[in-house]
């Protein structure tokens, strides 16, 4: 087994396959101490592909319009997600997939606003109601009524905005959940997704013999796409003008062959 320190060939393997390979068929591949490995990717790996997840970020054109929409901390958190979510998906996101990670981001972080905004007015509504109060326990004769009615209207609105807020939030994450749906992004599809591909092909035709209606639907399938190709095989082997007024046979076999 290799001891020392790794190579930049080794760390750029581990760098690469981290997300594909466990630490113990890294390890056996570079012929290395597990441990080793583990630690490399803790401290390194992980870190250097969110950095770099990050950086592309920041890089795109629509980086100038989230700096307007949020705040520093939040684009901190925006950025942190993004590296995060792209890193999960391995790179592998199409130009459509990458706005609905935005997407995704920009609801966690309006929901995140939402907490905040009901921690704040939760605070108030604390300090009013210890401010109405102290008026109340004050005698009858030196209690000031309009003030206190004040008081109360504020706190009725800060109790409507608690109740605005809650519903925002419910809203938001039913959207946020969505769009993680329609990015595979769950555990409960990402299971799925990795049950699925451990199917092997015994087990496949296990399934095939033992679904009568899924033997069905791969049959009429084919069926179709036999006649599909005879048509289109049939179409071809006719004359066919071309632009340039050339007559020719697309699809010229020994069997469609034309003697004229």
């Amino acid at each position: 087994m290799k001891k020392g320190r790794l190579s930049k060939k080794e760390q750029k393997f581990i760098q690469e396959s981290h997300e594909s390979l466990s630490a113990d068929d890294i390890a056996a591949e570079l012929d290395r101490d597990v441990v080793s490995i583990e630690n490399f990717i803790l401290t390194k790996a992980k870190s250097s592909s969110v950095l770099e997840a990050s950086y592309d970020l920041r890089s795109r054109p629509y980086w100038k319009d989230l700096v307007d929409q949020f705040s520093e901390s939040e684009l901190e958190m925006f950025t942190y997600h993004w590296g995060r979510i792209i890193g999960q998906f391995r790179d592998d996101v199409l130009p459509t997939e990458e706005l609905q990670v935005i997407d995704a981001i920009k609801l966690e972080i309006l929901m995140n606003r939402a907490l905040k905004e009901q921690q704040k007015t939760m605070k108030d509504i604390g300090h009013l109601e210890g401010v109405v109060k102290a008026e109340k326990d004050k005698h009858i004769v030196d209690q000031d009524r309009e003030y206190i009615m004040n008081l109360e209207r504020q706190l009725a609105i800060y109790r409507a905005s608690i109740e605005t807020l809650s519903k925002d939030y419910k809203e938001l994450g039913t959207k946020k959940s969505g769009m993680l749906k329609d990015l595979k992004a769950t555990r409960e599809q990402r299971v799925k997704r990795l049950e699925d591909s451990k199917q092997s092909f015994v087990g496949w035709i296990k399934h095939l013999m033992d679904n009568a209606d899924f033997r069905e639907e791969l049959g009429l399938g084919m069926e179709k796409m036999r006649y599909a190709a005879e048509a289109e095989k049939k179409k071809l082997s006719e004359y066919h003008s071309y632009d340039d007024g050339t007559i020719d046979q697309p699809f010229l076999t020994p069997e469609t062959f034309k003697n004229d």
